[in-house]
């Protein structure tokens, strides 16, 4: 009898959660069991901001500053509801991200590119529904710039430039200004605005010194292990090398590995000059041990800086269509134990 008095109560308990089940999807109009990543439901009663990121990926101990610097802020406590999107350095990836952002409707999209082109057709995307977009850390190159808001990142041009002031003042206090100098340049990902603009910087200055011979430059994909890859075949095709330029920090863990398995040296009174960008903690303590010349900063710390110009926008202020982070040029001259300590990336 308790066998057959259990069977019946489960009977109708599930009978009835199949007409509640039933009860919501015509009530709703759309399908119970859709793909939950397709969803996020959004209590109106909260009034968050809601905003869609999508990370260009996690190449680098720069990038994962720069998504931590960004998970920090878009909370719930400070007034937002954030939808994050790693895009694993493809674009195709953030082409879904974008477009996920849009039927999600969400308040704002921010998205670090991949590359500079191709953005157009996503972007006329957003704007017919009337979501601004921003820009996080790299530019694009669209003919229509009303297709994004702002822009709230790094200046790469300029960082490329301040590695070339460095060198210039660099080889005139050790008496080489008029002396040949051999030159390699790392550079990052192929189309990145980041390594555009970084190449551009640097080359505008060596540009004006007929001695700064520029032996090879490779793409090197932002990695410690294509860093290291493309300085062994720098070394293999060049004997005489005086500087590296690498365009990141990863990179030029990579590369100087490469040089010391090759038996030379680097840094301060070493056989290469190397020149690194961003900064991150590991690479100034190698710049505080003269093993990195000079380091140029690319600050990931940008999370705070669009924060502001979101709620600008949330008061209906106008907004420039570029926000710099501030940024600064290291060597073992400034950079201290305290700064160190500081570091949070």
């Amino acid at each position: 009898m308790r066998h057959n008095k259990f069977s019946v109560r489960t009977k109708d308990i599930t009978l009835v959660l199949l007409l509640v089940i039933l009860l919501f999807m015509i009530v709703g109009g759309c399908g119970l069991f859709g793909d939950i990543e397709d969803e996020t439901y959004i209590s109106e009663d909260e009034n968050l901001i809601v905003v869609g990121i999508s990370q260009l990926g996690s190449e680098s101990g720069w990038r994962t500053a720069n998504t931590e610097s960004v998970q920090r802020v878009f909370t719930k406590d400070n007034g937002y509801f954030m939808i994050y999107n790693n895009a694993r350095q493809k674009q195709e990836n953030q082409f879904k991200a974008i477009r996920s952002f849009i039927s999600r409707r969400v308040d704002y999209i921010v998205f670090a590119p991949v590359v500079e082109s191709g953005w157009e057709t996503v972007l006329m995307e957003a704007k017919e529904a009337g979501i601004p977009v921003i820009l996080m850390d790299r530019s694009i190159d669209v003919a229509d710039k009303s297709l994004y808001t702002t822009l709230v990142g790094s200046n790469s041009m300029e960082e490329g430039e301040k590695a070339g002031r460095w060198l210039e003042a660099d080889l005139e206090k050790k008496g080489l200004s008029e002396e040949t100098v051999n030159i390699v340049i790392l550079k990052g990902t192929q189309g990145a605005s980041a390594q555009a603009g970084r190449s551009v910087g640097f080359s505008a200055i060596a540009g004006k010194h007929a001695n700064w011979n520029i032996l090879g430059q490779e793409y090197a994909d932002f990695t410690s292990a294509k860093g290291k890859e493309v300085m062994e075949s720098f070394l293999r095709k060049y004997p005489d090398i005086d500087v590296v330029v690498s365009q990141n920090d990863d990179m030029t863990f990579g590369a100087i590995e490469a040089i010391r398995e090759s038996g030379r040296t680097v840094g301060i009174n070493g056989d290469i000059t190397i020149i690194s960008f961003d900064a991150v903690r590991e690479a100034l303590e190698m710049v505080a041990a003269g093993t990195i010349n000079v380091d140029i900063e690319c600050n990931p710390n940008q999370g705070e800086y669009l924060s502001d110009v979101i709620q600008r926008l949330e008061n209906g202020e106008e907004v420039e269509k570029e926000y710099y982070v501030e940024e600064d040029v290291f060597t073992i001259e400034n950079v201290t134990e305290e700064l160190l300590e500081e570091r949070t990336y």
